[in-house]
């Protein structure tokens, strides 16, 4: 099983941040966590809010802890808002489930071996970007 690496991380920020200026989405904020749910390496750019760190770690350890994308999540949330809350509850508040929590594979059909999360512009543009930058890595997205 390949791992999710820094030199990963900082492939998936700097590509997912240039595909952000290249469709000339708002300033984004991008995380990317191993398969336990632990910051690897984030970054903001200047003009974004301050707080996005928040909602980009949300998007991505909802996915990576639920082993659901953040467009399942909505989805979910959507349908048995009870069972989202309850989630909520049992991870402290720190699940945003919404499009832009992306879950990373190595291979297609392969375990999960982390999650990216996106914020800045609409969800789903952070989730282009995102996905974006995952390929770039060289690594299967699932949003």
């Amino acid at each position: 099983m390949t791992e999710l690496t820094l030199d990963h991380a900082r492939v998936i920020i700097r590509e997912t941040l240039a595909k952000g200026h290249a469709e000339g989405f708002k300033p984004l904020s991008v995380v990317v966590l191993d398969a336990g749910g632990h910051v690897i390496a984030f970054e903001r750019e200047t003009e974004a809010a301050p707080g996005r760190f928040g909602i980009a770690q949300g998007k991505a350890y909802g996915a990576v802890m639920l082993g659901l994308p953040g467009t399942a999540q909505m989805a979910r949330a959507e349908n048995q808002a009870y069972f989202m809350a309850a989630v909520n509850g049992v991870y402290g508040g720190k699940v945003v489930p919404v499009p832009g929590g992306i879950l990373v594979r190595a291979e297609e059909g392969g375990p999960v071996i982390g999650a990216v999360g996106v914020t800045g512009d609409t969800s789903d543009n952070d989730v282009v970007a995102g996905l974006a930058g995952i390929e770039a890595a060289g690594l299967i997205g699932q949003a």
